[in-house]
């Protein structure tokens, strides 16, 4: 994968799938295996996620951690950049703003391998954030997925819950949270409430 690309040049990665899916563990496979290569690495993310590890820290949902720097937007990653990094991992990318494209590519072009990790489809299955341009300019996509909680199928929704239901349409894009809030469900379980009310009893 990965190791096919010329030592010297730089390249992007992305990691992407649905919550549950083991997106933030394998970027920190990804990062531990630099480290054993002894790379110089700097590792980011969005400081919107402060679940199980806190704000200082990418977290796996099975408790494997890796120290990180918080931001805020893309313009907070590229003023901490280290020069002297040769990789740079970024978690929750779907966070960020379209202003991560062009830094990613930057760094790229100046020989860094740049890893993302992200979730590619927001609760109502539809693209999220910036992640659809990352996966498009990537040189690498690895797109995970997770177990179906109703069928046991391979799951590409996040379902959000409220109350036990499927969130409305208008709910907020941006709800951090773990299996209280969220279910990771396959294309025939997931259920989204329609845009618009009325068209429930066309469907």
């Amino acid at each position: 994968m990965s190791q096919s690309f010329h030592q010297t040049g730089g390249w992007i990665e992305v990691i992407a799938g649905v919550m549950f899916s083991g997106k933030s563990e394998e970027l920190i496979r990804r990062v531990r295996r630099s480290i054993i290569a002894k790379k110089r690495i700097q590792v980011f993310k969005s400081h919107l996620d402060a679940r199980y590890a806190g704000i200082y820290a990418i977290s796996s949902h099975d408790g494997r951690t890796v120290n990180a720097i918080p931001a805020d937007s893309a313009a907070q990653i590229a003023q901490q950049i280290d020069p002297m990094a040769q990789v740079v991992a970024i978690d929750e990318a779907q966070f960020l703003d379209n202003g991560i494209i062009p830094l990613v590519t930057s760094l790229a072009s100046r020989g860094r391998r740049v890893i993302l990790a992200g979730t590619d489809t927001d609760f109502r299955g539809e693209p999220f954030g910036p992640m659809p341009s990352l996966m498009a300019i990537a040189e690498v996509v690895d797109k995970l997925h997770a177990i179906c909680v109703l069928c046991g199928g391979p799951a590409s929704r996040n379902q959000r819950l409220i109350g036990g239901q499927p969130a409305p349409y208008d709910s907020p894009t941006i709800m951090v949270g773990g299996t209280e809030s969220y279910e990771a469900r396959c294309r025939m379980c997931f259920s989204m409430p329609p845009k618009d009310p009325g068209q429930a009893s066309l469907l």
